[in-house]
């Protein structure tokens, strides 16, 4: 299955992404709210000589959870041990990881929102208590084993706050949403990846790159290795506005940070359905998408830029949308 690059999921060739993710708090850009507090309670944290309180993190993919678990970990001082909710499936899948944890460590958990019910009530005393109890079931017989924990910081990780359940976020001691961000913070991210990865890009090309990358870090990391290996196959030392122009072109990521998929469900809500309403699943189907690919993918940025609006009887196409499209919008006299 081909690739979407504007994806804001990780995608197998985000993999190597790693060496460019930033180490401390000073290094990263963007998030300022979100950063500057954490600076606080980490630091209260080491005066105190105590573990983090645990943290929630939230937001659309793409956006830095991730990274900043791992800074939370470099801060502290203390290892890092990662687990994603669909992988922790038993007890013991838990109880395996928990049981690597010294004192002080950060245990990552991403899509904790995908967690199995039964897992979550069980992370909610090693949370609270530092304790892990466990039922163990041995020729037909149960029995109730408590482990005890050191203490630890979990760092939760999802893009659906809401669904998570209120117990489990009631014991976060830290909640913080991260936001879409800035065409200038976007650009300083572009330059310092190039930096990292030894391929300039001037300014006014990053600032191209910026604008495109649905607003999304990762996105706009993706974007510049991909314009990068243009740049090189051309024989260029130095990625320009006009390689970029033409990267991107070839990429078919427009000038809104539309690919195919967006156009081709604007001109399918617009053409076949006249603007909507109409559900997401028949939009889904003219098209030939998945519906998750096009709730999780295509509608978020659409609605968020105003290309489309969610109504109770269904989408909406906005007159923004007509007017990218260059297509003449005859409203309705009734």
């Amino acid at each position: 299955m081909e690739e979407n690059i504007l994806d804001g999921n990780r995608l197998i060739s985000d993999i190597a992404e790693q060496n460019i993710r930033p180490a401390t708090l000073e290094e990263y850009v963007g998030q300022k709210d979100v950063t500057e507090n954490l600076k606080v309670f980490i630091e209260a944290a080491k005066i105190r000589k105590e573990s983090l309180d645990h943290v929630l993190l939230y937001g659309p993919p793409g956006l830095g959870k991730t990274t900043l678990a791992y800074i939370i970990a470099n801060e502290l001082d203390v290892n890092i041990k990662c687990a994603s909710g669909p992988s922790i499936e038993k007890s013991g899948d838990l109880a395996a990881v928990l049981s690597t944890l010294e004192p002080g460590d950060v245990l990552f958990i991403d899509e904790i929102h995908r967690m199995p019910k039964y897992i979550e009530e069980i992370l909610y005393s090693a949370m609270e208590d530092f304790k892990l109890d466990i039922v163990l079931n041995n020729d037909g017989k149960s029995r109730n084993i408590q482990i005890d924990l050191p203490p630890f910081t979990l760092v939760g990780a999802t893009t659906r706050a809401g669904d998570i359940s209120a117990p489990l976020r009631d014991r976060f001691g830290i909640i913080s949403k991260l936001s879409y961000y800035s065409k200038e913070d976007l650009t300083k991210i572009i330059l310092r990846t190039s930096r990292v990865l030894e391929m300039e890009i001037n300014e006014d090309a990053a600032f191209i790159v910026a604008g495109r990358c649905r607003k999304t870090p990762r996105i706009a990391n993706r974007l510049f290795k991909r314009i990068r290996d243009f740049t090189l196959v051309e024989g260029l030392e130095t990625i320009d506005v006009l390689i970029t122009k033409s990267s991107l072109e070839r990429l078919k990521v427009d000038e809104f940070g539309l690919d195919n998929i967006d156009i081709e469900y604007l001109h399918s809500l617009i053409e076949k359905f006249n603007g909507g309403p109409v559900g997401v699943e028949t939009i889904a189907t003219s098209i030939g998408e998945e519906v998750t690919t096009i709730e999780d993918v295509v509608e978020p940025f659409l609605m968020q830029e105003g290309f489309i609006k969610r109504t109770p009887r269904g989408r909406v196409a906005t007159e923004k949308s007509y007017n990218h499209l260059h297509i003449t919008h005859n409203e309705s006299l009734f």
